[in-house]
């Protein structure tokens, strides 16, 4: 989406670094400052809390389970070659091979009982921690015999007997000299289950939602071996719709959780979520031929209090996902047939995508493994592009070529496969030798569930001088700035082009756009500028211009507004019920909008969107 520059404000948080200090003590000797006794009553538990596509930032936090307090603390696991650890902080940390040893620093050894420090480190590649000890003993708290390795990892799981609600899972035996006791039984991070046998049936599950599965050996001894590899599994059925159902789609903006105070919540109490079909969280980067993290801290880490939670429950300090993720996690239990899409890119983060599509399958496998990330797999049904614009200029210029785009959606397509939605939000221009000549659109249609035709943004401040015109018109009119400019353009010429109108949502603003030093009421007229607004010249939320400058009148079905010198446009529940007649007497699949926060309190203008579509 291209609403707002401001996009990128508060994407990162800035991290101190602390240089890699090698340890002087030989690896025996650091075994033995801990006895076995305070390792049996202390955990260590490794959390991923960055993922920048070239490298990561990874936590280990250390906790006192017992009942007696412990003086000193060292953690030693093993990383996949081609993994290693750059810098650390709050732990002396060394390694030797692919194996790694952090010790804890003068200040933060002793732990009192129930007592938890953390440090972390910076890393690249892309491998995880196995084969965990603390203090010599398994990092889950079981003890460590000496001389006695821990099991090997099982065998990736399977499934079989996958239904809407349940599935059965089984897996190949570890081995271990001493013998398998048992088998814990992971979905994503969390533990579910302890079975001796080599299954387990895992019940009470969402319909068409993905799920991440591992499993982990105990020896009789009770230490704990490395994960198996994690099986990503769909249950059937969920409510994906069919082509003749419409989409009410509307956009979550990860960075809308700070300055704008916009929550997953404030769907819920808005009424919105039970307005919805769809939510396209906005959004993931596109780096170096990758699909990387937006904001690690409102995607997954940002801790929600019980008055801020969906479901009323605090998070706490140690659980695996936080953060906005985690609310629309709940949001989906709440109302399991909202679907959710991970959106990459848009107008700020486009740069990145003509790198990858010079390696459309690797691109697509990159996208997978984050959507489908275990953490967080359950949350996702799929993935959108947001690419402003393939083979034309938005942001930057690109010149991929116009097979660019068909290529990337078929190579999403190939990866993503049928149980997951893949859609697009694309170009409106409906210009002769325009933004939606220039990239192979009607080819691309096979591989998409729908388009998001980006109908707004046509007209604005960013011409400073004017002519004042609304922003977002749904025809043309006498006297507006720029043929093919405008929403009925963009759709006929999509139609035209072979796509289907059953694959195509019409776009809304929640938002105006407006010019200051205008004397002309109606449109057409000079300006001086931009006309102030909250969180940039030009734009203001419907919220605060439905009070703060009503509509005056409407053009090409959209509404208007001069209040002093100030000229806005944008659209009204009365526009936009007119907009989704046409959508309906078009055939088109439904709407979507940009986005959430825009909206009153009590969520109107998705009112109206579903109001309008029934």
């Amino acid at each position: 989406m291209s609403t707002s520059t401001t996009r990128s404000a508060n994407r990162f948080r800035a991290r101190a670094t602390a240089g890699l200090t090698a340890l002087l003590l030989p690896l025996a000797a650091m075994v033995g400052l801990a006895s076995p006794a305070q390792a049996a009553e202390a955990t260590a538990t490794y959390t991923k809390t960055q993922d920048w596509g070239t490298g990561f930032e990874g936590k280990w936090t250390v906790k006192n389970t017992g009942t007696s307090s412990i003086s000193s603390w060292t953690v030693e696991w093993d990383f996949p070659s081609g993994t290693s650890v750059t810098s650390a902080w709050d732990a002396d940390v060394s390694s030797s091979g692919n194996h790694w040893t952090a010790k804890n620093k003068s200040w933060n050894g002793t732990l009192a009982p129930g007592a938890s420090v953390s440090f972390g480190f910076n890393g690249t590649g892309s491998g995880s921690p196995s084969g965990c000890t603390l203090n010599g003993a398994s990092c889950d708290g079981g003890p460590s015999v000496p001389g006695d390795e821990p099991p090997s990892a099982p065998g990736t799981p399977t499934a079989s007997n996958v239904t809407n609600t349940s599935l059965t899972l089984s897996w190949g035996a570890a081995t271990d000299d001493k013998g398998i006791k048992n088998y814990d039984v992971y979905r994503g991070t969390t533990k579910i289950a302890t079975v001796t046998g080599r299954t387990y049936a895992d019940s009470g599950l969402t319909a068409g939602t993905a799920y991440g599965y591992s499993v982990k050996a105990r020896d009789t001894a009770d230490q704990v071996g490395p994960s198996s590899g994690t099986l990503t599994v769909t249950t059937t059925g969920g409510t994906t719709p069919s082509p003749g159902d419409k989409v009410k789609l509307g956009y979550f903006t990860e960075w809308g959780v700070y300055g704008r105070n916009y929550h997953v919540k404030n769907l819920v109490t808005s009424g919105t979520a039970a307005k919805i079909t769809h939510i396209n969280y906005a959004f993931g980067n596109v780096q170096n031929g990758k699909c990387t993290i937006g904001d690690s801290y409102a995607d997954y880490e940002k801790a929600y209090t019980a008055a801020d939670s969906v479901d009323g429950v605090a998070d706490t300090w140690d659980q695996p996902l936080r953060g906005s993720f985690n609310q629309l996690r709940k949001l989906k239990q709440k109302y399991p047939d909202i679907k959710i899409l991970w959106s990459f890119g848009g107008w700020t983060w486009s740069g990145g995508f003509g790198q990858a599509v010079q390696n459309p399958a690797a691109f697509a496998q990159s996208c997978y493994d984050l959507v489908e990330d275990p953490r967080w797999a359950d949350v996702f049904d799929g993935i959108d592009l947001d690419w402003e614009y393939p083979n034309a200029c938005g942001l930057s210029c690109d010149t991929s070529g116009a097979a660019a785009f068909k290529n990337m959606m078929q190579a999403m397509r190939a990866k993503f496969g049928t149980n997951n939605l893949v859609t697009a939000a694309i170009t409106a221009d409906g210009s002769n030798g325009g933004k939606l000549d220039a990239a192979d659109y009607a080819g691309a249609a096979q591989y998409i569930d729908f388009y998001n035709v980006m109908t707004y943004d046509y007209f604005g401040a960013f011409d400073a001088d004017g002519p004042t015109a609304p922003h977002s018109p749904l025809t043309s009119y006498s006297g507006i700035p720029t043929e093919g400019f405008n929403s009925d353009a963009a759709i006929q010429k999509l139609k035209g082009k072979g796509v289907p109108g059953s694959k195509l949502n019409l776009g809304i603003g929640f938002y105006g756009r407006g010019w200051t030093g205008v004397t002309q009421a109606t449109p057409g007229g000079t300006a001086t500028g931009p006309a102030p607004g909250t969180y940039e010249q030009g734009i203001e939320d419907y919220k605060v211009l439905k009070s703060s400058c009503p509509a005056t009148g409407t053009i090409a079905g959209t509404a208007y507004a001069k209040c002093g010198s100030n000229w806005w446009s944008y659209d009204t529940p009365s526009t936009i019920a007119g907009k989704m007649s046409y959508v309906k007497n078009q055939g088109l699949r439904g709407a979507f909008y940009w986005e959430f926060s825009g909206d009153t309190a009590d969520g109107e203008l998705a009112a109206a969107v579903s109001n309008g579509l029934g």
